[in-house]
């Protein structure tokens, strides 16, 4: 008898601790920040608007993104023209590329491309990642790439565990020097 009382005190003190542990994280949920801006830079030695004219046409992220990289056999679907605003570039691929589409919202000819990216798998999310080009010189580039995006509560608890700055930028970066390696050989 005295064992299923043991039993019943411990099962009891688990089911506590466990709802403690939910309860603490959504009131932390309450005070952590709501989404992530994340930005990189690179400079490429070639004119301005050859950099610009290459970025605006998402068909090329296929030669340079590390993320469009990471499935060669995904399901890609395009409406539109691409390099223009409204061009919806889709895929669908396995767990590391996942599904979603991006979209071309607005173009500042020569100097911003803004994309919304709408992630469908492996998690619902919508960011927005800008490219933006300035004239360094007449020869020399530099292209900037952000990223950003909201969490809603209780899913911005994430945003306690995952450095999103270094769990993206990574990527980004390497995504900018294969970008910087293909327009500097053409």
């Amino acid at each position: 008898m005295w064992y299923k009382i043991l039993a019943m005190n411990v099962l009891t003190t688990i089911i506590v601790v466990i709802a403690s542990i939910i309860v603490l994280m959504l009131v932390l949920a309450l005070f952590v920040r709501k989404g992530y801006t994340i930005s990189r830079q690179i400079i490429i030695d070639k004119p301005n608007q050859q950099v610009f004219d290459y970025i605006k046409h998402l068909k090329n992220q296929d030669f340079f993104s590390k993320w469009v990289m990471t499935d060669p056999n995904m399901k890609k679907e395009f409406k539109g023209v691409d390099g223009t605003v409204g061009f919806v570039y889709s895929w669908s691929g396995n767990k590391k590329a996942g599904e979603g589409n991006q979209e071309i919202m607005n173009i500042v000819e020569g100097k911003k491309v803004d994309i919304e990216v709408r992630f469908v798998r492996p998690f619902t999310a919508v960011a927005s990642t800008p490219f933006e080009t300035e004239a360094t010189s007449s020869n020399q580039t530099k292209v900037t790439w952000g990223m950003s995006s909201k969490m809603n509560y209780p899913m911005n608890i994430i945003l306690l565990f995952l450095n999103m700055e270094s769990l993206l930028g990574k990527d980004m970066d390497t995504s900018l020097g294969n970008l910087k390696t293909i327009l500097e050989k053409s």
